[in-house]
């Protein structure tokens, strides 16, 4: 069975959408949460895929997020082990900054609904196709500007990154396929988390939005499976040494 590894950074924000396309194809997943204290080194080689989860503050604030570094490691652990990685929002971030980008506190959120535009450069990339021309959510905080050598798949209707593919291996996107308006009130509800002044707004559209927003879930992964090739099972089996042992007679 396929089985991925997801790095949970908020206790709101999990697959969400992109649960039941997982299930349907039969992949397992397990979470882990710095936030609570979990260890964030996990070994690569017990995981097919690595995805890192939305979170509530910029990846340059170290007081609030200290196992960053730590899960720049891990990024690049699942890249030694050719295996890849998906970011999305906060996620997104760390795979900009493992790849050279750099981050900025500002701004503390930037939450909006945009039209996705697919840029030369993702011309011919499946995800960037997947979303050309649709209503994605935009929710991340603080911002990565890209290495200059990283050109954008996808951009929104000002230019800005939207989603990367660094490697062959690793994807980040910045818009947010898997928030199901559910998630958007537990963020709201999250004891001491801070959100967007617009996230009331956020929540209406996310509700009216929310039958084409599945089918841009569902492009989505398609895309992802097609691109990284995510039905192929990665992980190292176990290595049993057989030795043959005599009998007593």
């Amino acid at each position: 069975m396929i089985r991925f590894l997801a790095i949970q950074h908020t206790f709101s924000e999990f697959f969400g959408a992109l649960e039941p396309q997982f299930e349907a194809r039969d992949i397992a997943f397990t979470y882990l949460r710095p936030v609570t204290g979990q260890d964030v080194s996990a070994a690569a080689g017990q995981f097919d895929c690595l995805w890192l989860l939305g979170g509530a503050y910029p990846v340059i604030d170290r007081e609030r997020c200290p196992w960053i570094d730590d899960e720049r490691r891990l990024v690049n652990a699942f890249a030694r082990s050719r295996r890849p990685v998906v970011g999305l929002g906060f996620g997104a971030h760390v795979v900009a900054l493992a790849h050279g980008g750099t981050a900025h506190a500002d701004p503390a959120h930037d939450a909006y609904w945009t039209i996705a535009h697919a840029t030369d450069a993702g011309r011919d990339d499946p995800l960037a196709r997947a979303v050309d021309g649709r209503n994605v959510l935009v929710m991340t905080n603080g911002r990565v500007d890209l290495a200059p050598t990283l050109a954008p798949l996808v951009v929104d209707e000002r230019g800005r990154w939207l989603a990367i593919r660094p490697t062959p291996l690793a994807y980040g996107l910045a818009f947010r396929p898997e928030l199901k308006p559910g998630m958007i009130e537990d963020m709201i509800m999250e004891d001491d988390r801070p959100v967007p002044e617009n996230i009331g707004s956020l929540l209406d559209e996310a509700r009216a939005r929310w039958d084409e927003t599945q089918e841009t879930t569902a492009r989505v992964v398609a895309a992802l499976v097609d691109a990284l090739d995510l039905m192929q099972e990665r992980r190292k089996m176990p290595v049993f040494s057989l030795k043959a042992v005599k009998e007593d007679e």
